[in-house]
């Protein structure tokens, strides 16, 4: 099977040259408008937020707040209206899609509540997957740097098997594993924890603690308050705007 360069199939688009220092994510007057049937709706509404290197912060807020148009902006899934999003020194907002493509598999690892591993391929291949894509690593190293990042989250003897075998927990591991695979600066997890049970949410928020411990920068949503507290700052969301927390913790949130 000839292998493909993924770089030159996507026309090796070269990224603006990333500001030195700085903050992991700084986000200014983020705004975001859908058009709909109905009219205009404004997810975010002028959004500033910044993000230090070595965080890990959990951002929270009701169904329909904007948390997940949020990190939408901050991962390149979605453009902002109006506004600015700089992620580990790089102006996100003024790429093109095939640069944010590129992009983000160099800079940012995302985990998924639903995991979103290929079936058809091993725990292995699922986690050289980001490697192949961006043409990281050399193509000998990677099996091993595989190998590595699933001993590190704990499920090195699932490398051979397919994930329909692996439980939710294992799955997840395996996915935060994936998203390390190019060494991002930034996790970015999407309510990671919520088709785990509790004993499983518990040690994916460790492994999360671990892993910014070394150095990692975490921003994750969920709609749990204690997971949430784990995390060195929470950010609330409310009506497309950042605010300060309710006195009475994170009881409004569903």
């Amino acid at each position: 099977m000839r292998k493909v360069n993924w770089l030159s199939w996507l026309g090796a688009p070269s990224l603006p040259q990333p500001r030195s220092g700085g903050s992991a994510v700084v986000i200014a007057d983020v705004r975001k408008t859908y058009v709909t049937g109905a009219g205009e709706f404004e997810a975010l509404r002028g959004i500033d937020l910044e993000i230090q290197n070595g965080e890990f912060v959990a951002v929270v807020g009701k169904s329909g707040s904007g948390k997940s148009t949020l990190i939408n902006m901050i991962t390149g899934i979605d453009r902002p209206s109006g506004g600015e999003v700089w992620v580990a020194g790089t102006p996100v907002h003024q790429l093109t899609e095939n640069q944010i493509a590129v992009w983000r598999g160099r800079t940012v690892g995302v985990v998924f509540q639903f995991f979103q591993l290929l079936p058809t391929l091993t725990v292995l291949e699922n986690v050289m997957l980001p490697m192949d894509f961006c043409d990281m690593f050399k193509a000998s190293e990677r099996p091993q740097r595989a190998k590595e990042l699933l001993d590190m989250v704990g499920v090195a003897n699932q490398a051979d098997k397919l994930p329909a075998n692996l439980s939710g927990g294992q799955q997840q591991r395996v996915a935060i594993a994936r998203s390390l695979a190019n060494d991002p600066p930034l996790l970015v997890a999407d309510e990671p924890t919520g088709n785990l049970d509790h004993r499983t949410a518990d040690s994916v928020i460790e492994l999360f603690g671990e892993l910014t411990r070394a150095g990692k920068t975490i921003l994750m949503v969920t709609h749990d308050a204690e997971l949430a507290r784990r995390g060195s700052r929470i950010v609330t969301v409310d009506e497309g705007q950042v605010v300060l927390p309710f006195a009475d913790g994170m009881n409004h949130y569903e």
